[in-house]
């Protein structure tokens, strides 16, 4: 029996956390991997191949939508409603585990 992914389970991983909430705002691939290194002050760095391999899970999951900048000829991704639901959910939910481990170190 194959694996499930974590999304097919409701869950994100870290990279796709990270792609999912940068993608807020439309962005095509590159600016996706600098607006990540920047916002986590270069402490995560997603390579090309993770990136693409995880935004093609995100479009088949319905999360992510594509757009083809014609101009500039570049891919641009923008989270779905779906992805929004989604990521809020994730959101609350590392929200809960940070609380759970609080409780031990406190």
């Amino acid at each position: 029996m194959a694996r499930k992914d974590s999304i097919d389970i409701g869950e994100l991983t870290d990279s796709a956390f990270y792609i999912l909430a940068s993608v807020i705002e439309e962005k095509h691939g590159y600016l996706i991997m600098k607006t990540i290194e920047k916002l986590t002050d270069d402490k995560v760095t997603i390579g090309p191949a993770s990136l693409y391999t995880t935004l093609k899970k995100l479009l088949a999951a319905g999360l992510v939508e594509l757009n083809t900048d014609i101009a500039e000829n570049k891919k641009v991704y923008k989270i779905t409603n779906k992805g929004r639901e989604m990521l809020i959910k994730e959101i609350e939910r590392k929200k809960q585990m940070i609380r759970f481990a609080q409780n031990f170190l406190d």
